[in-house]
């Protein structure tokens, strides 16, 4: 039996090593997604049929066979960097709470969070972060709203050379920042991390099209991406929203991020961009030289629109994000010469784009095209509005691409030629009034920690966890999954 394309899906965990037994859900279920992990480091996702709220053994194994076998997987590397993890947050009191009790149930031994408040309308938020009673936490407020502006204030506040972004309404896994400090420990190149953004619930049919349409998963395959290597993959590199990842599951050394100006702080949520700040930021970050990583191991779980109306919203924001990003590239005449030349790809892209949201499920909205299309138009005018604003306000506005260094090759000549030459990171241009960079630890001192040896095997390295309400056939639920039309969420096998 096939499973449903459009059905009320349940979302959990399932790893490879553990026992295998019959998955039992609420019977409102009509199919599972599981994260087939192997000791705790992703090997890919599966979706299984259910009947009543079951799957047997003999249907999960065949759904398993698809991902080859386990012995192929290798354990993602940890390491205990101190990590500074900042929470860029408004007025969302309960999605900031249940944010901070999954990274509080962090497995990395030096973790600090500063959640920073953006033009807060009440106290709600302060009383949040007081309510999760750990000194590990410290509460900013910022008088700017934007997401953008949070960020670079807990750039600017953090005191560690990692620092994650995620937002308020995901829960990390517990090894995320011990996985993130290892992807920088196993490769001192890298400026910046992403990971994967997985569908914290699939019940309602606007969750299901969000997830599908917005195609924040980019899979388990380690990747890493440099100037001089573009991939093969995408004719539109590096101008290829999404390629490198999303600000929900983001980390940088905090040096190479200052160097290069910080977010822009005339795009993201909280201005008349609605989006495209953290596409902006690692394109900007690739065409600075750096060197930037996807670490599949490195996951999070996000919570999508439930409804109609906030998936309108969504959508729309993103198109508008998206085409103030294009005019950022336009205004830019180094990155204007090079996306360009990749114009008839770029127009591939977008048609790619519009036939994924036209199979996402029957939620989306039937003027999805139309709504993408006004997005596209309105974005430029947003940016300009918006970039006008920020200086008044003395933000920050980076460059798309800033001044080369003496002796070193530009980077639109680079692009344009499609050649392999060294690149290094470019001056420091705009730093919105954050201290000077850190300079980059040097390779093979032993100034990094050796990378910590993996997780016990068949625990994920975890302590198991006593079972939820439901008898889901030795699955359990990962902290904070309440509430909702179906009272489950993402589960890992225990």
């Amino acid at each position: 039996m096939s499973a449903p394309n459009d059905a009320a899906t349940w979302v959990g965990e399932l790893d490879r090593l553990g026992p295998l037994r019959d998955l039992r859900v609420d019977p409102a279920f009509r199919a599972a997604r599981l994260l087939v992990t192997v000791g705790g480091t992703p090997q890919g996702q599966v979706t299984v049929p259910l009947r009543g709220g079951r799957a047997t053994i003999a249907e999960l194994r065949s759904a398993l066979i698809t991902l080859g076998s386990p012995e192929r997987v290798a354990p993602a590397p940890v390491a205990g960097d101190p990590v500074t993890v900042v929470i860029a947050t408004r007025d969302r009191p309960e999605s900031l709470a249940r944010c901070l009790r999954a990274v509080l149930a962090s497995d990395h031994p030096a973790l600090s969070v500063v959640v920073v408040d953006n033009d807060p309308p009440d106290e709600l938020t302060r009383d949040a972060v007081a309510a999760a009673g750990s000194p590990r936490v410290r509460y900013v407020r910022e008088p700017r709203r934007g997401a953008s502006v949070g960020r670079n204030r807990g750039l600017a506040e953090a005191r560690t050379e990692i620092v994650a972004f995620t937002d308020d309404d995901t829960e990390v896994d517990p090894a995320w920042a011990s996985r993130i400090a290892g992807a920088f420990a196993a490769d001192p190149e890298l400026a910046c991390v992403s990971g994967p953004v997985l569908a914290a619930r699939l019940g309602s049919p606007e969750e299901r099209a969000a997830d599908v349409a917005l195609a924040w998963n980019k899979g388990f395959t380690p990747r890493r991406f440099t100037l001089a290597e573009p991939p093969a993959d995408s004719p539109i590199f590096p101008f290829a929203p999404g390629l490198f990842g999303i600000g929900a599951n983001l980390a940088v050394r905090s040096g190479a991020a200052r160097a290069v100006g910080g977010f822009d702080e005339a795009m993201g949520p909280g201005t008349p961009t609605h989006g495209g700040e953290d596409c902006e930021f690692l394109v900007r970050m690739i065409l600075a030289g750096n060197v930037l990583g996807y670490a599949p191991g490195a996951y999070l779980w996000h919570h999508h629109r439930p409804d109609q109306a906030a998936l309108r919203k969504q959508m729309e924001g993103y198109a508008v994000g998206l085409g103030s990003f294009l005019a950022k590239v336009a205004l830019s005449p180094q990155g204007r010469s090079v996306a360009l030349r990749r114009l008839p790809a770029a127009v591939a892209r977008l048609r790619h784009i519009s036939d994924r949201e036209a199979g996402a499920g029957v939620a989306m909205p039937a003027d999805a095209d139309q709504t993408r299309n006004r997005g596209l138009l309105n974005g430029p005018r947003a940016y300009l509005r918006s970039r006008r604003a920020v200086r008044r306000a003395g933000g920050a506005v980076p460059p798309l691409v800033g001044p080369a260094r003496a002796g070193t090759t530009a980077p639109h000549k680079i692009l344009a030629t499609g050649g392999h030459p060294a690149v290094t990171p470019a001056l420091p241009h705009v730093t919105g009034g954050y201290p000077a960079a850190v300079p980059a630890r040097p390779q093979g001192t032993g100034r990094h920690p050796t990378v910590a040896p993996p997780r016990p095997q068949g625990t994920g390295g975890h302590p198991a966890a006593a079972p939820g309400p439901q008898d889901t056939g030795g699955y359990r639920a990962v902290p904070a999954r309440t509430g909702g039309p179906y009272g489950a969420g993402p589960a890992r096998r225990g």
